[in-house]
């Protein structure tokens, strides 16, 4: 079996993405291993399938709720095999191509995705603006091990209490604010919350260093695919954080290394009834293409 493939990605998050609109695709975790794999395969951070929306798919699961309407259906497989909720860097990845293979002539779309409906839209300066819901901070919800809300919980990693803001953005992430993003120990305490026990579904971790109360760095270790150039979904989780606890005001520039991030959120904690008003947040960024190809399965 032979499979067509785009190479992108989204400020240095790269991707490998298939149109499955106009071929079939079969993955299996084997099949995502091996793509995904930088030495014998073609290398990623994630790979992409662009399908038709559940309700012209016979081979979709049940859709989400609000997916009446939607344009495609956006699956995301991380390096290791598993299936995950959202990718934030890669709906705009995802954006860009369909329009780029000539599958929408729309610049804004309704997109499928296991946690619910997103909308990218392509700009005219050629980046892509994703509107990414309302985050997510019930804890059975995200889902995290805890009694209520806090903005700040603190778990136990290693013998050490680590102080997190836990929420999701259609997927799990845990943010700490660091001094310097360099010298965090993103690589060995990473994996450590990433498969901490309060998290059933396992976590991102991100890392945020706060440089004004509108430009952040950040770091993310990515669930099931380590630490990465850029994280969509964390950046947007990073900034609610900030936002919810006074250090941040929207717009903010989250600067990744693999490139910039714009980040808003009209959200915030309502000091006067005790809830929060949780708006949607936007993330703008760039979608590049590298290259296209083609990769031979053996038939089994």
């Amino acid at each position: 079996m032979k499979l067509r493939f785009t190479k992108m990605h989204g400020a240095g998050n790269d991707f490998v993405v298939f149109d499955g609109v106009s071929q079939r695709v079969e993955l299996t975790p084997e099949r995502i291993r091996r793509i995904a794999d930088r030495h014998l395969g073609i290398g990623c951070d994630q790979i992409l399938l662009v399908e038709p929306p559940s309700s012209l798919s016979s081979l979709s699961s049940p859709s989400p709720a609000g997916a009446a309407g939607a344009d495609f259906r956006y699956r995301i497989f991380n390096a290791d095999g598993g299936e995950v909720e959202q990718c934030g860097n890669g709906a705009r990845c995802f954006a860009r191509f369909v329009r780029d293979r000539g599958l929408t002539e729309k610049s804004e779309i309704r997109v499928e995705t296991l946690s619910g409906v997103i909308s990218p839209r392509l700009e005219a300066d050629g980046k892509v603006t994703v509107d990414m819901g309302a985050p997510i901070f019930e804890p059975a919800r995200v889902p995290f091990v805890a009694d209520a809300d806090a903005l700040v919980h603190e778990i136990d990693v290693g013998g050490h209490a680590v102080a997190i803001s836990v929420l999701s953005m259609g997927n799990p992430h845990a943010v700490q604010i660091v001094d310097d993003v360099n010298a965090a120990p993103v690589t060995t305490e990473g994996p450590q919350i990433e498969n901490h026990a309060r998290f059933p579904q396992r976590v991102n971790a991100g890392y945020m260093q706060v440089l004004d109360r509108s430009h952040i760095r950040l770091r993310v270790w990515e669930r099931g695919a380590g630490e990465t150039l850029a994280c969509g979904t964390g950046a947007c989780a990073a900034v609610v954080a900030g936002i919810r606890r006074g250090v941040l005001v929207s717009p903010v520039r989250v600067q990744t290394r693999g490139g910039e991030l714009t980040v808003s959120w009209d959200g915030g904690d309502d000091v006067n009834s005790g809830k929060v008003h949780a708006a949607t947040v936007r993330m703008t960024g760039p979608a590049e293409t590298v290259f296209e190809g083609e990769i031979k399965f053996d038939e089994c």
